[in-house]
């Protein structure tokens, strides 16, 4: 159990930008971080507006770096990406931006790759049908979508 410390609205606001400034933050993440620093619910508030108007806090800005990350290091398709932007409460319309930065053709390479690599690690499997539900399975729990998948498995 950890334990809260109040430690001030002041020397909060220095720890909760250093925190910022680091790496892209979720007003969330923000939020729980600083109800740990044994804040209440206003002084919470007035914290988060600062940060905004001093542009350490930008839930588009983080949603865009979150997918982009998500995507390219990851593999992460964008069913995925969306999901987990809604577990971190991000807006709809946040989120949609964020999708949309990412290329379709680099989307369509990335989706190929996977299958290709998940392929050949299914190569022993004889029966067609389950070499191809373990390709969708896979791809699935990537993040991408049935109707991108199936037309990759049309091919096989």
């Amino acid at each position: 159990m950890t334990q809260i410390l109040n430690i001030g609205p002041e020397k909060a606001f220095q720890k909760i930008r250093q925190f910022c400034a680091y790496q892209e933050r979720n007003h969330h993440e923000v939020k729980d971080k600083l109800y740990g620093y044994g804040l209440y619910k206003e002084q919470i508030e007035t914290l988060i507006s600062q940060l905004i108007e001093e542009n350490f806090l930008n839930e588009e800005r983080y949603a865009i770096a979150f997918a982009g990350g998500r995507f390219r290091i990851k593999d992460w398709g964008k069913v995925k990406i969306k999901y987990e932007m809604k577990k971190n409460q991000i807006s709809d319309y946040c989120i949609k931006k964020a999708l949309l930065t990412i290329k379709p053709e680099e989307y369509r390479q990335k989706l190929q790759k996977l299958f290709e690599a998940k392929l050949k690690t299914v190569r022993a499997e004889k029966n067609i049908y389950n070499k191809k539900r373990k390709l969708q399975n896979y791809l699935l729990q990537k993040g991408y979508e049935s109707s991108l998948i199936n037309e990759l498995l049309q091919e096989l």
